[in-house]
């Protein structure tokens, strides 16, 4: 594993209340988990969020900071609650109450990959599973936390964008025949997590750029938008899911033809995002 569990990027000069995650980009997989899996280095990177990071690096030039993870979610799910094990997986851990995402073996140490591929041969340790959490999910989440706090100091508010993709298929349950599938899935928790007129701002990022958007469905948010999620305080939490297919070869992992123009698309549609903590109204720290 890397000595840190993620990267930060951040601009010469914080400009914005809004901050962007990405937690699930991460790639940087230690030779003894693979070696203990048994899916082969292309299926095992299939529940990764391939790219977002590259994708949205251009927010420093925004003057936004990005904290991207290094380490991949296959091996520990950083949009987990850290209390979220498996005991299908993890020895020792007791059955507690029920929690859709554990059953499906997708708890903060996942059980499979997309299309419920098991990625181990059988139990793991407890202790394995707490040292992963431990080494790189608590210096991940002391360090979103700590970069929210100081935006939130600055600015009187802060805007998290946590950022993901959802594989092609994903929205093949809400999308009727012959209607436009959503290119990007905004999640709020139905509201719970973000002030609406922020998130108003946010969908409008993405529809004047030509993507078609939709809300909370298939995807509400996890664990970031709920934990961090407090409009009350002035700290909102918007997720972002965006149709992998668009600039990825999802079977081969690898960036398609069209990425570069992609890319160059979101660059305008960051660039919006982050004039929404450039408002008027929004407090300086100097005043």
């Amino acid at each position: 594993m890397p000595n840190r569990p993620y990267r930060l990027d951040s601009p010469d000069e914080q400009t914005t209340s809004v901050v962007f995650s990405s937690p699930h980009s991460g790639r940087d997989y230690p030779r003894e988990f693979l070696a203990a899996s048994v899916l082969d280095d292309s299926s095992i990177r299939s529940s990764e969020d391939a790219f977002v990071d590259d994708l949205f690096s251009s927010a420093v030039d925004f003057g936004a900071p990005l904290l991207a993870a290094r380490v991949p979610r296959a091996y520990v799910d950083l949009n987990r609650s850290a209390d979220e094990m498996d005991p299908a997986l993890i020895e020792g851990v007791r059955r507690s109450s029920h929690n859709p995402r554990i059953t499906s073996g997708l708890g903060v140490i996942p059980r499979v990959v997309s299309n419920g591929r098991a990625i181990y041969r059988g139990k793991i340790p407890l202790g394995q599973a707490r040292d992963r959490i431990d080494s790189c999910w608590r210096p991940y989440h002391t360090a979103l936390q700590a970069l929210l706090d100081i935006t939130h100091r600055q600015f009187g508010e802060v805007v998290l964008i946590d950022c993901h993709s959802m594989p092609h298929e994903a929205v093949d349950c809400i999308a009727r025949a012959g209607a436009r599938r959503p290119d990007v899935v905004i999640g709020d928790r139905f509201g719970a997590s973000a002030d609406g007129a922020i998130v108003d701002r946010v969908e409008e990022a993405f529809t004047a750029a030509g993507l078609h958007v939709i809300r909370n469905a298939p995807f509400a948010g996890a664990y970031v938008t709920q934990h961090y999620g407090r409009p009350s305080r002035r700290q909102h939490a918007i997720q972002i899911e965006i149709d992998r297919s668009i600039y990825m070869d999802e079977k081969q992992v690898r960036p398609n033809a069209n990425f570069d123009n992609f890319r160059c698309l979101l660059r305008s549609v960051i660039c919006d995002l982050t004039e929404i903590g450039r408002r008027a109204d929004l407090p300086l720290a100097a005043e």
